[in-house]
Protein backbone atom coordinates (compact mmCIF):
# COMPACT_ATOMS: atom_id res chain seq x y z
CA UNK A 1 0.00 0.00 0.00
CA UNK A 2 1.15 3.20 -1.14
CA UNK A 3 -0.57 5.44 0.46
CA UNK A 4 -0.95 6.14 4.32
CA UNK A 5 -4.47 5.71 5.82
CA UNK A 6 -5.99 7.17 8.44
CA UNK A 7 -8.13 3.92 10.29
CA UNK A 8 -10.95 3.95 12.78
CA UNK A 9 -10.83 1.05 14.79
CA UNK A 10 -13.89 0.84 16.99
CA UNK A 11 -14.80 -2.79 19.14
CA UNK A 12 -17.33 -3.53 21.73
CA UNK A 13 -16.49 -5.43 24.72
CA UNK A 14 -17.29 -8.88 23.67
CA UNK A 15 -15.07 -8.44 20.28
CA UNK A 16 -12.30 -6.64 21.75
CA UNK A 17 -10.18 -9.65 21.54
CA UNK A 18 -11.25 -10.09 17.77
CA UNK A 19 -10.32 -7.06 17.21
CA UNK A 20 -6.96 -7.03 18.85
CA UNK A 21 -6.50 -10.52 17.28
CA UNK A 22 -7.18 -9.14 13.35
CA UNK A 23 -4.99 -6.06 14.40
CA UNK A 24 -1.72 -8.05 15.35
CA UNK A 25 -2.45 -10.47 11.81
CA UNK A 26 -2.20 -7.44 10.34
CA UNK A 27 0.10 -5.40 12.41
CA UNK A 28 2.83 -4.78 9.19
CA UNK A 29 0.31 -2.92 7.30
CA UNK A 30 -1.40 -1.45 10.00
CA UNK A 31 1.78 -0.12 11.49
CA UNK A 32 2.53 2.07 8.55
CA UNK A 33 -1.32 3.80 9.40
CA UNK A 34 -2.55 6.38 11.46
CA UNK A 35 -4.95 4.64 13.76
CA UNK A 36 -8.07 6.64 15.28
CA UNK A 37 -9.39 3.94 17.98
CA UNK A 38 -11.53 4.06 20.91
CA UNK A 39 -10.02 4.52 24.31
CA UNK A 40 -9.80 0.90 25.31
CA UNK A 41 -9.32 -1.27 22.28
CA UNK A 42 -6.57 1.60 21.66
CA UNK A 43 -5.00 0.74 25.06
CA UNK A 44 -5.41 -2.85 24.18
CA UNK A 45 -4.04 -2.58 20.64
CA UNK A 46 -1.47 -0.20 21.82
CA UNK A 47 -0.38 -3.14 24.78
CA UNK A 48 -0.59 -5.90 21.98
CA UNK A 49 2.12 -3.91 19.10
CA UNK A 50 4.32 -3.00 22.10
CA UNK A 51 4.72 -6.37 23.08
CA UNK A 52 5.69 -7.95 19.49
CA UNK A 53 8.04 -5.12 18.90
CA UNK A 54 6.13 -3.01 16.29
CA UNK A 55 5.44 0.65 16.69
CA UNK A 56 2.48 2.16 16.02
CA UNK A 57 0.76 5.64 15.16
CA UNK A 58 -2.25 5.07 17.57
CA UNK A 59 -4.47 7.89 18.78
CA UNK A 60 -6.55 7.37 21.19
CA UNK A 61 -10.20 8.91 22.02
CA UNK A 62 -12.59 8.50 24.70
CA UNK A 63 -14.13 5.00 25.13
CA UNK A 64 -17.20 4.46 23.09
CA UNK A 65 -19.80 4.99 25.72
CA UNK A 66 -17.70 8.00 26.94
CA UNK A 67 -17.72 10.14 23.66
CA UNK A 68 -15.63 8.06 21.67
CA UNK A 69 -18.00 6.82 18.81
CA UNK A 70 -19.09 10.53 18.64
CA UNK A 71 -15.63 11.69 18.48
CA UNK A 72 -14.73 9.07 15.60
CA UNK A 73 -17.99 10.03 13.28
CA UNK A 74 -17.24 13.52 13.96
CA UNK A 75 -14.07 12.74 12.15
CA UNK A 76 -15.70 10.42 9.53
CA UNK A 77 -17.80 14.22 9.11
CA UNK A 78 -14.68 16.30 8.81
CA UNK A 79 -13.54 13.55 6.13
CA UNK A 80 -10.42 12.60 8.29
CA UNK A 81 -11.03 8.84 7.79
CA UNK A 82 -10.29 6.91 5.02
CA UNK A 83 -11.65 3.61 6.30
CA UNK A 84 -13.45 1.99 9.82
CA UNK A 85 -13.30 -1.26 10.92
CA UNK A 86 -16.10 -1.55 13.80
CA UNK A 87 -16.74 -4.84 15.66
CA UNK A 88 -19.56 -4.89 16.92
CA UNK A 89 -21.52 -7.44 19.39
CA UNK A 90 -24.56 -8.12 18.04
CA UNK A 91 -25.65 -10.28 20.56
CA UNK A 92 -26.20 -7.87 23.85
CA UNK A 93 -27.59 -4.81 23.61
CA UNK A 94 -25.69 -1.48 23.99
CA UNK A 95 -26.41 1.47 26.18
CA UNK A 96 -25.08 3.81 23.65
CA UNK A 97 -27.00 2.82 20.74
CA UNK A 98 -27.39 5.56 19.11
CA UNK A 99 -23.91 7.12 19.23
CA UNK A 100 -23.47 3.52 17.27
CA UNK A 101 -26.13 3.93 14.97
CA UNK A 102 -24.66 7.54 14.14
CA UNK A 103 -21.18 6.42 13.49
CA UNK A 104 -22.58 3.48 10.63
CA UNK A 105 -25.23 6.27 9.62
CA UNK A 106 -22.31 9.15 9.13
CA UNK A 107 -20.15 6.61 7.59
CA UNK A 108 -22.78 5.95 4.82
CA UNK A 109 -23.41 9.06 4.41
CA UNK A 110 -20.02 10.24 3.28
CA UNK A 111 -19.07 7.13 1.55
CA UNK A 112 -16.62 5.69 4.13
CA UNK A 113 -16.10 2.30 4.13
CA UNK A 114 -16.68 0.56 7.23
CA UNK A 115 -15.99 -2.98 7.71
CA UNK A 116 -18.33 -4.92 10.63
CA UNK A 117 -16.28 -8.08 10.80
CA UNK A 118 -13.16 -9.18 9.78
CA UNK A 119 -13.49 -10.94 6.48
CA UNK A 120 -14.84 -7.70 5.61
CA UNK A 121 -12.01 -5.59 6.96
CA UNK A 122 -9.63 -8.14 5.13
CA UNK A 123 -10.93 -7.23 1.85
CA UNK A 124 -11.00 -3.54 2.80
CA UNK A 125 -7.32 -3.35 3.91
CA UNK A 126 -5.64 -5.09 0.70
CA UNK A 127 -7.89 -3.05 -1.68
CA UNK A 128 -5.71 -2.11 -4.54
CA UNK A 129 -7.92 0.99 -4.66
CA UNK A 130 -5.97 2.31 -2.30
CA UNK A 131 -2.58 2.16 -4.58
CA UNK A 132 -4.77 4.03 -7.46
CA UNK A 133 -3.71 7.90 -7.71
CA UNK A 134 -6.45 8.12 -10.12
CA UNK A 135 -9.42 6.34 -8.17
CA UNK A 136 -11.78 8.67 -6.59
CA UNK A 137 -14.92 7.38 -5.15
CA UNK A 138 -17.90 9.12 -6.40
CA UNK A 139 -20.31 11.14 -3.32
CA UNK A 140 -23.88 9.15 -2.76
CA UNK A 141 -26.25 10.65 -5.15
CA UNK A 142 -29.53 11.18 -2.84
CA UNK A 143 -32.18 12.27 -5.32
CA UNK A 144 -35.56 10.90 -5.92
CA UNK A 145 -35.85 7.72 -8.00
CA UNK A 146 -38.49 8.19 -11.09
CA UNK A 147 -39.67 5.14 -12.86
CA UNK A 148 -39.70 5.10 -16.67
CA UNK A 149 -42.38 2.58 -17.14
Amino acid sequence: MKKQLTIALVAHDRRKADMVEWAVYNAELLSRQRLFCTGTTGGLIQKAFEKKGIAGNITRMHSGPLGGDAEIAAMVVQKQIDLAVFLIDDLNPQPHEADIQMLLRQCRVHNVPIACNRYSADLMITSTLWDEDTYSPSDPLYVEFKRTE
